[in-house]
């Protein structure tokens, strides 16, 4: 298994995703968790993610997850192009949302027990694999449902961090005060978690797990 999971954007370290990533040819990009957001100003998003990764080798290219909600297999063969998934921050509720009614979270489990697939993104994309949601609320709106989305949301993560994490944390960021109460939250409901600074990421690459602060 290998993830890097950045607090925002692409964190200071790529030199460690770019290292994790081996001899990673092809990305997907995901923004699902933006779906509630302007889609020109995604767009603008998503070819400057290109260009990044375009600097470390790699061959990015959008994936929008509704295109394939109730059609896992299709999925399923579709990633089959790619070798690593960024996953964009937004919404975590949303995103959730896209990973379940696509399969993506089922497929995502397999590929990464394989070790075919690296996982890759910022905020949002970390709180979904995670154990929980549940608290999320305090940062981000569970009501949001754009166009194919059902309205409820599974407050399980994917449960690939045996942890919550906080990201934000004590950053120049408009959900850090947020994320105070989020871990006071956590703290009385006995959740077990990590803080992220902003800059700051997780890389875990099989049993070895740290973070680049």
């Amino acid at each position: 298994m290998r993830m890097y999971l950045s607090s925002y954007k692409y964190g200071d370290h790529l030199e460690a995703l770019k290292k994790l990533a081996h001899d990673a040819k092809r990305v997907a990009i995901i923004m699902n968790a933006v779906d509630f957001g302007d889609s020109e100003r995604v767009a603008k998003s998503v070819e400057k993610i290109k260009s990044k990764f375009f600097e470390l080798g790699l061959a990015g290219e959008q994936l929008d997850l509704r295109d394939y909600f109730e059609k896992e297999d299709d999925l399923e063969e579709k990633l089959q192009k790619y070798d690593m998934v960024w996953v964009y921050g937004g919404n975590a509720f949303i995103l959730r949302r896209a990973y379940e009614q696509s399969g993506f979270d089922k497929i995502l489990k397999k590929r990464l027990n394989e070790d075919s697939l690296v996982y890759s993104g910022f905020s949002a994309a970390i709180t979904v694999i995670t154990p929980t949601l549940k608290g999320v609320e305090i940062v981000d709106d569970p009501s949001v449902t754009p166009e194919k989305y059902q309205e409820k949301t599974n407050l399980n993560g994917l449960g690939l961090l045996d942890y919550v994490v906080a990201a934000h944390y004590q950053s120049d960021h408009p959900e850090s005060e947020r994320i105070d109460k989020y871990i006071s939250y956590c703290e009385e409901n006995n959740i077990p978690y990590k803080t992220l600074r902003d800059g700051e990421v997780i890389v875990i690459d099989g049993e070895k797990e740290e973070i680049l602060r």
